[in-house]
């Protein structure tokens, strides 16, 4: 219960802050997908409740006990040679005290020429950034409802300035067995600094999703909708490239109305034969899809599609996503069961 009412204050508390998007916050790296299963169905989903222990990194509620002795290791060559990873593991400790979750993301940026404001080379520099979670969850009373949390150490290093921070994750989850629906409302990154980079203290991301999902009845699908970034409306900003300029040089500026601010926090996908040893996975973000869209060009940005494969007690995931013309994602996985 006191678990309960600590996750009501975090989520009214969020409410009323003014929450960043990508570029306005520091340690941005946190909200990057965690998985190539989460990946595959457009970048995030709240409500797998299964043997995947990489889900609980984005959502703790969904920790259980089929992630017990499951070890996950995912990488990704980003873009622009970025490359990131991440590592999630889960114990039973009993049926009374349930499941602990061990989670880690690690992002490497690779190496920069350095220049002072003369134009002189300063030589070379790197960054990385990284976060360490640990995560629990438990049933609301003998209720449909599960809660957790996931608790984050923050490393990052940015060529010669460091920062360290400290953050939560607050999940719901309401599973109903007998339709096999599922719905969740997540609060990710509820932190602060404790060391800033250069004395100036910055947000954290703060971001709060609501998913649904459900396996349809007699068919091997399971669709998945997800609401991203609620701290935020309007979640659009017009891109003055897009802006029209009449025949007396009158120019009018990219609109964007409701439905498409709507749209922006809409991620939809279907994974085929979910339960089974081979799984095919379709995923769309459209707000990608809308902020990375050529003009008269057709490059399914947004456009996301994976596969799963198990074989005996390693499963192997791997996702191509769509960025752009100019850059595209691929991300793989594996799964080991340790038992």
């Amino acid at each position: 219960m006191r678990l309960l009412v600590t996750f009501l204050f975090v989520l009214w508390g969020s409410g009323v802050m003014h929450a960043q998007l990508g570029g306005e916050s520091t340690y941005q790296f946190l909200n990057l997908i965690s998985s190539p299963r989460q990946a595959a169905l457009g970048g995030k989903v709240l409500t797998n409740v299964d043997y995947d222990v990489t889900q609980a990194l984005y959502n703790p509620a969904t920790i259980n006990a089929d992630m017990d002795n499951q070890l996950a290791l995912n990488y990704s060559s980003y873009l622009g040679d970025i490359k990131y990873g991440t590592a999630a593991y889960a114990y039973t400790w009993d049926r009374r005290v349930q499941t602990f979750h061990l989670g880690m993301t690690y992002v490497n940026y690779g190496s920069f020429d350095g220049y002072d404001e003369n134009g002189l080379s300063t030589g070379t520099f790197t960054g990385s950034e990284a976060a360490l979670s640990f995560g629990y969850a438990t049933q609301i009373g003998y209720t449909d409802f599960y809660i957790g949390t996931n608790l984050k150490f923050i490393s990052s290093k940015l060529e010669q300035y460091n920062s360290l921070g400290i953050a939560a994750d607050f999940g719901l989850i309401y599973i109903n067995e007998y339709l096999d629906f599922n719905a969740a409302l997540v609060i990710r990154n509820f932190g602060t600094q404790l060391t800033t980079y250069a004395g100036v203290n910055e947000s954290l991301p703060l971001e709060i999703d609501l998913g649904f999902s459900q396996t349809l009845e007699n068919v091997p699908i399971r669709w998945h909708l997800t609401f991203e970034n609620l701290q935020q409306w309007p979640i659009a900003v017009a891109n003055p490239a897009r802006g029209t300029t009449d025949l007396n040089g009158n120019q009018t500026e990219e609109e964007i109305g409701f439905l498409s601010n709507l749209a922006r926090h809409t991620i939809v996908g279907l994974e085929l034969f979910p339960e089974n040893g081979f799984n095919l996975r379709l995923g769309y973000s459209f707000r990608r899809a809308a902020e990375l869209k050529i003009l008269e060009q057709r490059n399914f940005s947004g456009l996301s599609f994976g596969i799963g494969l198990k074989f005996n007690k390693i499963r192997f995931s791997y996702t191509h996503a769509r960025y752009s013309s100019a850059a595209n994602t691929n991300f793989i996985g594996l799964q080991i069961n340790l038992q």
